[in-house]
């Protein structure tokens, strides 16, 4: 099994303007990708109403919480 990349255009109607040269006596499975198509943006996850603008941010997020002595990788 080979991939063969070919771009067809078609008209106004949907029809193609150019039939590829396939070949012979061949089973062929094809995937149509529309290009040119922009999709649509994905929609933007909010939080619930319930919890949003209540967090807060208490000490250092950046610093680990355990000190490299207690790291059991390290052994």
């Amino acid at each position: 099994m080979h991939a063969e990349k070919i771009i067809l255009e078609t008209d106004q109607q949907g029809n193609l303007l150019q039939i590829p040269k396939l070949p012979p006596n061949a089973q062929l499975e094809v995937i149509f990708l529309v290009l040119n198509q922009s999709l649509p943006a994905p929609k933007r996850r909010k939080p619930s109403s319930l919890i949003a603008g209540k967090g807060k941010i208490i000490g250092d997020i950046v610093a680990p919480v355990a000190t490299e002595g207690e790291w059991d990788a390290l052994n």
